[in-house]
């Protein structure tokens, strides 16, 4: 998949939905011995929550809009607000998926563009800071 200026996507350039799917997975698996993160995500449905994010993440570089065919505008904040994300929380989710990005070894260009959209979706979330109440 390439965009209309003919520049290929980060989508493409890591390898498509098998990168996306063992990243997802990778991270989950991290999600999952994190005591702190694993009660925010459905225990009964990790199958679901792992399609889920790897559709989202697929789309928003530059994949398939399966994620929006199925489940509409993202709303990643208002999906959120039942979990009270403070920057504890937020820091254990970017370390889980910077282990998950660096276990897979992208090039250099590619992980600093993955990280660069994680390190900011993961503070964009923070909806508990008990400095500013």
């Amino acid at each position: 998949m390439t965009h209309p200026a003919g520049q290929q996507t980060l989508f493409d350039a890591v390898g498509g939905s098998d990168f996306f799917r063992d990243l997802v997975h990778r991270f989950y698996e991290h999600v999952w011995a994190d005591e702190v993160l694993r009660p925010m995500y459905p225990q009964h449905d990790r199958a679901g929550a792992e399609d889920r994010l790897r559709m989202f993440l697929e789309q928003f570089f530059g994949g398939p809009g399966t994620y929006s065919e199925q489940r509409g505008h993202p709303r990643l904040r208002m999906r959120h607000v039942p979990f009270r994300i403070d920057l504890d929380a937020r820091e254990r989710w970017l370390a889980c998926m910077t282990a998950a990005v660096d276990e897979l070894e992208p090039a250099p260009l590619h992980r600093a563009a993955l990280m660069d959209y994680f390190d900011r979706a993961a503070t964009a979330m923070i909806n508990h800071n008990p400095l500013f109440r």
